[in-house]
């Protein structure tokens, strides 16, 4: 029994860890500058260093990112070009 529940809760752990290194990738190449601007200047050095982060809490970081992609950046220069051109 108790064999049963390490075994499950190791398959489990795998399972999150996995799913953490996938969603890593893209979010290191393109979400992390979503969320914070300077991040898009991050060396691979600095990638490295937040890699293990990114993989434990993957989870916290799927809204952040999902809610800077939804919003648009405003700005004059999207106002005007949004207006065709013309103010």
């Amino acid at each position: 029994m108790l064999e049963t529940i390490v075994e499950t809760g190791l398959a489990l752990l795998g399972i999150y860890l996995l799913l953490g290194v996938v969603f890593s990738v893209p979010f290191l190449l393109r979400g992390a500058a979503r969320i914070d601007p300077d991040a898009a200047e991050g060396s691979v050095g600095f990638k490295m260093l937040v890699l293990p982060g990114v993989v434990a809490l993957w989870p916290l970081l799927i809204g952040p990112w999902r809610r800077s992609s939804q919003r648009s950046e405003r700005s004059p220069h999207r106002d005007v070009s949004a207006a065709g051109g013309r103010r």
